[in-house]
């Protein structure tokens, strides 16, 4: 099977496991912090992610900044040991991404690419994610710049500060 098709379902799955999850995560499902990255655990079934909101937004149509109505706008890493998911890089910018679109993101630097589905994005491989997340354990800000379905080009800039503690803390609460 494709494992792009595996992990488009399992993006479907996850977001629809997160939305109310992260809803309340403040309050329930929280178990750290690392300066601007969170961890956050569920045990039914069990997965951990770390996840972190954007420090700076910018949307631009037509080359001039606009305002533009989003929703939650999440970078995530998630473990889900139940489904063979270890380190798995997760974007949700918002609103639908335009169709057949691609996400980049640029850590210090160094480019990735990101598939679209809705309003989630994921790299293509495990492979991928692992070169990302070890970009990002070194770098010190990520940029992941899209457009939606409106034709709005967003740039959102994460701040890595606390990324790896997170990620590692959130991988040994999922072994």
């Amino acid at each position: 099977m494709n494992s792009w098709i595996t992990r488009t379902g399992l993006a479907v799955a996850m977001a629809l496991a997160t939305s109310g999850a992260f809803a309340q995560a403040q309050s329930t499902n929280r178990v750290g912090a690392n300066t601007d990255w969170s961890v956050f655990v569920e045990s039914n079934p069990k997965e951990c992610w770390s996840v972190s909101s954007p420090k700076e937004t910018v949307n631009t149509r037509g080359g001039r900044v606009v305002a533009a109505k989003r929703g939650d706008i999440l970078l995530f890493v998630f473990n889900r040991p139940g489904s063979g998911v270890s380190g798995q890089v997760t974007f949700t910018g918002g609103y639908p991404f335009a169709s057949g679109s691609t996400v980049n993101m640029n850590v210090n630097g160094a480019e990735f690419e990101l598939f679209t589905d809705g309003e989630w994005a994921w790299p293509a491989t495990p492979a991928d994610d692992a070169k990302i997340i070890t970009a990002m354990k070194r770098g010190s800000g990520a940029v992941l710049t899209a457009r939606s379905g409106r034709g709005t080009q967003t740039k959102d800039s994460f701040s890595l500060l606390g990324f790896t503690a997170s990620v590692e803390e959130s991988e040994k609460r999922c072994k």
